[in-house]
């Protein structure tokens, strides 16, 4: 049984919010395992003002943000995870296979690969109309808000 989460369901977890926030809508298709997230790419988003002026393209640093956003809902929904934060702690694997440009429809794909106490890996591809775009792995720390440094 999968979970969907809307943009305001997402906005309670995360603490990302405009222009950061990179996902419209988190399908949680398994827990602590899978999710699927959205992002629908609109021709007003802040970043294609100087990425690039005369050929939108969104930034492939934040394709991958995106999907660490997904990774993010996935962990922090759990009710022991909720008022936490997930900090990315590495990439690496990253490749950028096609531009991703307004009017493109992102289907941010996430698998956890190894969850140990507050440390995980996971897995992301991102698609357009069923070919992939970008995928990379990364891994992130979940730390409680009170604890968290910069």
């Amino acid at each position: 049984m999968s979970l969907v989460l809307d943009y305001d369901a997402v906005k309670k977890i995360i603490p990302h919010r405009f222009p950061f926030l990179l996902i419209d809508k988190v399908t949680i298709t398994e827990v602590d395992k899978t999710a699927v997230g959205i992002k629908c790419v609109s021709g007003n988003e802040p970043f294609f003002t100087g990425h690039f002026p005369e050929k939108a393209i969104m930034p492939g640093v934040l394709i991958v943000e995106a999907m660490a956003q997904v990774s993010c809902v996935l962990f922090l929904s759990k009710p022991t995870n909720q008022g936490k934060l997930a900090f990315f702690m590495g990439m690496e694997e990253i490749k950028f296979r096609k531009p991703v440009v307004p009017g493109d429809r992102l289907e941010l794909k996430v698998e956890i690969l190894k969850m140990r106490d507050k440390f995980g890996k996971a897995k992301g591809e991102a698609f357009v109309d069923g070919q992939i775009v970008t995928e990379a792995t990364f891994s992130f720390a979940i730390v409680d808000k009170e604890g968290a440094s910069t």
